[in-house]
């Protein structure tokens, strides 16, 4: 049998109390809270214990978040403390399941807010402290394994990271590497925007057409783009050829992605395209690899004004190394098996969290 309970019921909706900037400091003490789990300073005092459910009330208001440690809490948190027929594991995934109610009760304003009475109102089931045990320990093993997923992600990236930088640094002494300027190796062209009120340069495109949005979500190895052009928006040089590089050069500076079709990108990004003559001596795998050591020299050399960009006067005279093609594959091989290997374990965090949500949904629906 499960008794359904408005919150208010069976839960305090405690209020926190906002202290002054002067009060914090920076690593000493209590995190302080403040319409998030990232504390905004440390504080000489708690008044929250430890294992506490928490709904936000002002800013991001109607999120929920589950705090493991003793806090103190501003006055933009709502703390919830259980009667003893609740496990406070249990509170917390049943509210943080129901984040879009309390989201679609939100008063609107220059400040969103939610108010305690709104989220006392919240009806919530409440089965036996067996059954409550027994929820919480099959989600916490779900938590468990996607948490060890995710150290697993952070240590291989550590390694990737270290890997990619030795293998990448060469001797100049070396007679084997040979030592161009990017100028040199490359021919380069802006990206441009066609005029978006124009909809014969859009409706029914098939060219791919990158902008940042395109990295951020997908990688930085890309065959299509959210966004497609005409031929009639194609400007005189025509298409950027696939096996190019796009890198940022302004705006977002210091990304960068291997495109692996025809294609153009907005203006934002400096496309690198290997001249001809290098075509037998240079991999662009490798340059790709390369380019992550170049995106931190933009990040480093911007020109500031009214608009951040790029020193492409230095960045065109930036030399790199090209060592042998077989050296140059080499490196490619053990980083695409690291990039392989963290693909690999996404792919499996992806998997365990959609499980962990259906077996949420489905543990926490009751009759």
């Amino acid at each position: 049998m499960v008794e359904w309970k408005k919150l208010g019921e069976v839960c305090e909706v405690l209020r926190g109390k906002r202290l002054t900037k002067s009060q914090l400091n920076e690593t000493e003490g209590y995190p302080v809270l403040h319409g998030g789990s990232t504390p905004m300073g440390y504080y000489s005092d708690y008044n929250r214990k430890a294992n506490t459910t928490v709904v936000v009330n002002t800013g991001n208001a109607g999120s929920v978040f589950f705090y493991d440690k003793e806090f103190w809490s501003s006055d933009a948190c709502f703390s919830l403390y259980p009667n003893k027929g609740i496990i406070d594991k249990y509170l917390y995934l049943y509210v943080y399941g129901c984040e879009k109610i309390l989201k679609g009760k939100i008063r609107a304003g220059a400040m969103p807010t939610i108010d305690a009475n709104t989220v006392a109102s919240l009806i919530i089931p409440i089965p036996s402290l067996e059954e409550q045990e027994r929820i919480v320990g099959i989600l916490d093993t779900f938590t468990a394994s996607i948490d060890n997923i995710k150290a697993q992600i952070e240590q291989r990236r550590k390694q990737y990271e270290h890997y990619r930088n030795t293998l990448l640094t060469f001797n100049k002494d070396d007679d084997s590497v040979e030592w161009k300027t990017l100028g040199e190796i490359f021919n380069t062209r802006n990206g441009y925007t066609p005029s978006t009120t124009n909809e014969k340069f859009w409706k029914e495109g098939t060219i791919p057409w990158f902008k940042m949005e395109d990295i951020r979500d997908k990688g930085n190895i890309l065959s299509d783009s959210y966004l497609h052009i005409t031929p009639l928006a194609v400007k005189g040089k025509g298409l950027f050829k696939s096996n190019s590089i796009i890198l940022a050069t302004s705006a977002t500076i210091g990304e960068h992605a291997l495109i692996l079709t025809d294609f153009l990108c907005n203006q934002r990004f400096t496309n690198f395209s290997l001249k001809e003559k290098y075509s037998d001596e240079v991999d662009m795998k490798f340059i790709y690899y390369y380019m992550f050591i170049i995106d931190e020299w933009c990040k480093q050399h911007i020109n500031q004004g009214g608009f951040a960009s790029v020193d492409m006067t230095g960045l065109y005279n930036l030399t790199i190394p090209i060592p042998s093609l077989q050296e140059q594959q080499r490196i490619v091989s053990i980083l695409d098996t690291f990039e392989a290997s963290i693909t690999n374990l996404e792919a499996q965090l992806e998997q365990r969290q959609k499980q962990y949500e259906y077996y949420r949904e489905k543990l926490l629906t009751f009759e």
